[in-house]
């Protein structure tokens, strides 16, 4: 992809200049990473109190995750955090969770709890077998660009609820966020440098601000979804230190973990596009065997940390923070290391993390749109290696980025009846068909991988000699 880097992976900018770029990323990642407590709370029985250790504790293994990572992983620019595939998995364990009669309301939180960290414990050393022993990594070969093109793009094209229906709650302060956004990374990049290493920062607290004022002139009310509310900063504790093993020892069972490892597949799948993504955004190099070998290693190991804290989740690459790199062209490893260390230390100011759970859902969701089409343009430019004018090569892209987006929309509303349709000794395979189902990103990728590999083609028709020659 041709275009000026600011800072590339192996430069390192001041550490003032690195920190506030960190900061962009850390704002990047919030609304997804407070997101997945939030979505838990209700399956977890969990209380305000509760919820708000879970928020502090996301970010710390978050911060954790990615020093080891981008230190010691893949090491490449690339920030870990949440992951949503792990949300299907979690909430069916809770759900058959044996609370002990006469439980109160903690102690039933507690053993949920408790019953998701044992299976993301166990699913955390499966997926450090499969780094660790280098499998992921021979599977590569098999891995053309006329697999990764529909991948990638489907980390960002998957997520369109994420998007306008989120802006369309109030099209003012969404559209200004989609505005400014558009504005500062792309028509102003070159007037100012203000503008060119800070769009994401700009854009959200410039439409943030007008957002409060609506809120104080009394245009936003009570129920209005564009309305900012300082109620959660009120609430939260000035302090909070997350510990292992908050919750309680961990429940092992082999159902709830077996559940698990569809989450974790489809993690590594998305996470596996990632380092492809992350790369070609920094202009680094093309992701090898080991790289993508010790990538899924530490995320296993990020999955492990965050099992034994109790985040109710694991970790995961953040395809988001890779959409920022693109806008702001900033690929450097020390920036995201930086964004790692402010996790870690705002991660025990609890107010600090609730001012920007403020942002109002129009105003994220204006972000998403320009993020995740940023995303979807990466994962299509490996296109360039392609052999475009191979009807082959056509019906795979087009079949493969249909079905990632078309049939989640089935197996989601279905998922009940899918499940029964297999006979409760297999229930295991049932859940890991419809949580990968549900995924529009892994459903595009063993499609396409399935007939990439399958369908007759030469290197030079499905782009392995162009990518080679590249890398």
């Amino acid at each position: 992809m041709s275009r000026d880097m600011i800072y590339t992976i192996e430069d390192k900018p001041p550490w003032a200049t690195s920190v506030v770029l960190g900061f962009q990323h850390y704002l990047t990642m919030f609304g997804s990473t407070v997101a997945i407590p939030y979505i838990l709370k209700d399956a977890l029985g969990a209380s305000d109190q509760e919820l708000a250790v879970l928020i502090s504790t996301m970010f710390l293994v978050s911060g954790i995750s990615t020093l080891l990572q981008t230190s010691f992983g893949s090491r490449l620019p690339i920030v870990q955090g949440g992951t949503f595939s792990f949300l299907g998995p979690a909430i069916a364990i809770c759900t058959m969770a044996v609370i002990p009669e006469g439980s109160l309301p903690g102690e039933a939180f507690e053993n949920r709890m408790q019953h998701v960290q044992g299976a993301i414990i166990i699913g955390a050393f499966f997926e450090m077998a499969i780094g660790f022993s280098g499998l992921m990594g021979r599977v590569l070969r098999f891995i053309s660009p006329v697999a990764i093109a529909p991948t990638i793009a489907l980390i960002g094209l998957a997520l369109f609820k994420f998007g306008a229906p989120k802006v369309g709650e109030h099209w003012g302060i969404g559209g200004l966020t989609i505005v400014l956004l558009i504005l500062f990374s792309q028509y102003l990049r070159r007037v100012h440098k203000v503008f060119d290493l800070f769009p994401i920062l700009l854009g959200l607290l410039g439409a943030w601000v007008v957002a409060i004022m609506c809120t104080k002139i009394g245009w936003f009310g009570e129920d209005h979804p564009a309305r900012v509310s300082f109620s959660a900063v009120e609430q939260a504790p000035w302090i909070a230190f997350p510990t292992p093993f908050q919750w309680g020892w961990p429940q092992f069972g082999v159902a709830a973990a077996v559940g698990m490892f569809a989450g974790y597949i489809a993690s590594m799948i998305e996470s596996t596009g990632d380092y492809f993504a992350a790369a070609r955004m920094a202009q680094a190099p093309t992701p090898d065997a080991k790289t993508v070998n010790r990538g899924i290693g530490f995320e296993g190991i990020g999955c492990l940390i965050a099992g034994i804290f109790g985040t109710g989740n694991g970790t995961t690459s953040y395809s988001e923070n890779i959409g920022a790199i693109g806008l702001t062209r900033v690929g450097s490893r020390r920036v995201i290391q930086a964004a790692a260390v402010l996790m870690i230390c705002l991660a025990v100011f609890g107010k600090f993390g609730a001012l920007f759970a403020s942002f109002p859902s129009p105003l994220v969701g204006g972000m998403y749109c320009v993020m995740f089409g940023m995303i979807a343009g990466v994962g299509l430019s490996n296109l360039q290696f392609v052999d475009l004018n191979s009807p082959r090569n056509l019906f795979i892209i087009g079949f493969s980025i249909f079905m990632g987006i078309s049939l989640p929309e089935y197996v989601g509303p279905n998922s009940k009846m899918i499940l029964g349709l297999f006979h409760e000794n297999v229930q295991w395979l049932g859940s890991i068909v419809t949580t990968i189902g549900s995924s529009g990103m892994a459903v595009g990728a063993f499609i396409a991988l399935f007939l990439d590999n399958t369908i007759p083609g030469t290197d030079d028709e499905r782009g392995i000699t162009a990518m080679s020659r590249r890398h």
